[in-house]
C-alpha cells in the first residue's frame, strides 16, 4: 500500500485567502479554546468531587447524548434557516448556561442538578455543531471547500492545545467555577465574528416540508455507498477510542500519578499531533486513496492509545499522545473532507447532521469504559479502548471491503 499519495496543490485552494472565513476561524479559535477549558474543568471537577469513573462517564453521557438525539433535527434546521443568524442565537444561549454550570459547582449543588444543566447546555451545542459545519462551505469559493474543512479541523486542534493547557494552569491556582466563567466570556469572540462575516456562496432553496426534507436525506444516504461506508466506519473510533478525552483525568491520575497540570500537558500534546495532521490537509491538496487513509489512521489511533496505557514516564506518554492526536485527526479530517466535497449544498446540513450523530456514540463508549475501569481498573479500561478499536476496525473492514477502495 502506498501511503504517499499523489497530490495536487494550488495557492487559490487555501481557504484562509477568504476574508470571511479567516474572521470566522479566528473567532472560533478563541471560543473553542474556551470550550476545551469547560470540558477539562468539568471532567476534573466531577472526578475530584465524586471519585468515581462511572460518574465521569455519566456526565459525559449528559454532554454527548443530545448530539445523537438532536443532530438530525439540527441539520434540517440548518438547511431551512439562515445559518449565520441561527448560530448567533444559539451561541448567545450557550454563554449563560456556561455561567450557570460554574455557579452550581461553586454552590456544591447535587450531581443530578449539575447533570441537568450540562444536558441543557449540550442540547444547544448539539445544534451549533451541524449548523456551523454546514455554514463553512458557504464562506469560501467551491475550490477552497476541502481546505476550509481541514483549516476548521486545524483550528479545533489548535484550540485543543491552548484550551487544556490554560485550564490545567488555571485549575492549579483558582477554583474550578472560575474557569467556567472565563470560558463563558470566550464565546464573545465567535459572536463578534458572526456579526461581521458574509457568505461567499449562495445556497439552494430548501423545501417547505420537514418530513420530505428528512426523507430526501435518508434516500441520499441509502443510495450513496460512500456515505454509508463513512458512517459505518465512524462507529468504531467513536465508541472505543475518542472517549479517551473524557477518561484522561482517570488515566493521568491512576496510571501516571499526574495532577491537573500533567492532564493539561497530555491533552495539549495530543492536540499538537492532531494539528500536524489537519495542517497538512488544510493546504488544499487532493488526496487519493481516502479509504486506505481512513482505515490505517483508525487502526493507528487504537494502537497508539493502547501503547499509551503502558507508558511509564511522562515523556513516553506524551509521545504516544502526540501519535494518538495525529492518527485521530487524519481519520476525522479525511472523513469530513470526503463528505463536504461530495454532498450538494441543499443537503449539506442534513447529511452532515447524520454524520455528526457519531458523536452521540461517545457516551456509550465512556460509560462502557467507566464500567470496565470500576471493575478491572484504569489499565484494563485503556486496553479495552485501544485493543477494541483495532480489532473492531479489522472486523468491519472484513465485512465491508469497499471501505478500503473509497
Amino acid at each position: 500500500m502506498n501511503l504517499n499519495p499523489k497530490v495536487r496543490s494550488s495557492p487559490t485552494r487555501f481557504a484562509l485567502r477568504s476574508r470571511s472565513f479567516g474572521i470566522f476561524a479566528a473567532g472560533y479559535l478563541v471560543s473553542q479554546a474556551g470550550e476545551w477549558m469547560t470540558l477539562v474543568a468539568l471532567n476534573w471537577a466531577v472526578l475530584e468531587f465524586t471519585g468515581s469513573a462511572l460518574y465521569l462517564g455519566l456526565i459525559n453521557a449528559c454532554r454527548l447524548v443530545p448530539a445523537f438525539l438532536l443532530s438530525v433535527p439540527a441539520g434540517v434546521l440548518a438547511d431551512r434557516s439562515d445559518r449565520r443568524k441561527l448560530l448567533i442565537l444559539l451561541q448567545a444561549g450557550v454563554m449563560p448556561s456556561t455561567f450557570c454550570i460554574g455557579y452550581l459547582l461553586a454552590a456544591a449543588s447535587p450531581f443530578w442538578l449539575l447533570a441537568i444543566v450540562v444536558t441543557l447546555r449540550s442540547a444547544l451545542m448539539a445544534v451549533v455543531i451541524p449548523v456551523r459545519n454546514s455554514l463553512i462551505p458557504n464562506l469560501v469559493p467551491e475550490s477552497q471547500v476541502a481546505s476550509a474543512v481541514a483549516v476548521d479541523s486545524g483550528v479545533r486542534n489548535l484550540s485543543r492545545i491552548v484550551g487544556p493547557a490554560i485550564a490545567g494552569a488555571l485549575l492549579a491556582v483558582m477554583e474550578v467555577e472560575e474557569v467556567f466563567w472565563i470560558s463563558a466570556c470566550s464565546i464573545v469572540a465567535v459572536l463578534l465574528s458572526l456579526f461581521v462575516v458574509h457568505p461567499e456562496s449562495n445556497r439552494d432553496a430548501a423545501s417547505t416540508n420537514i418530513k420530505a426534507d428528512i426523507q430526501e436525506a435518508a434516500v441520499y444516504v441509502k443510495n450513496s455507498p460512500t456515505v454509508q461506508s463513512l458512517l459505518i466506519l465512524a462507529v468504531v473510533p467513536m465508541v472505543f477510542a475518542f472517549p479517551y478525552t473524557a477518561m484522561m483525568p482517570l488515566f493521568a491520575e491512576d496510571l501516571l500519578q499526574l495532577g491537573p497540570e500533567g492532564l493539561g500537558i497530555l491533552l495539549s500534546v495530543a492536540a499538537a499531533g492532531a494539528l500536524v495532521g489537519s495542517a497538512w490537509l488544510s493546504l488544499g491538496r487532493e488526496t487519493e486513496g481516502a479509504g486506505k487513509w481512513l482505515v490505517c489512521s483508525t487502526i493507528g489511533f487504537g494502537l497508539f492509545l493502547l501503547l499509551f496505557m503502558f507508558a511509564e514516564t511522562l515523556v513516553m506518554a506524551a509521545v504516544m499522545m502526540f501519535l494518538v492526536g495525529l492518527a485521530s485527526s487524519t481519520y476525522r479530517t479525511t472523513s469530513r473532507i470526503t463528505l463536504q466535497t461530495r454532498v450538494p449544498d441543499r443537503l449539506r446540513g442534513r447529511i452532515m447532521s447524520i454524520a455528526l450523530m457519531d458523536r452521540g456514540l461517545m457516551p456509550l463508549g465512556a460509560i462502557l469504559i467507566g464500567v470496565v475501569a470500576e471493575w478491572a481498573g484504569a489499565l484494563w479500561a485503556g486496553v479495552f479502548m485501544g485493543g477494541g478499536c483495532v480489532a473492531v476496525t479489522l472486523a468491519v473492514l472484513a465485512v465491508r471491503r469497499q471501505i478500503w477502495n473509497l
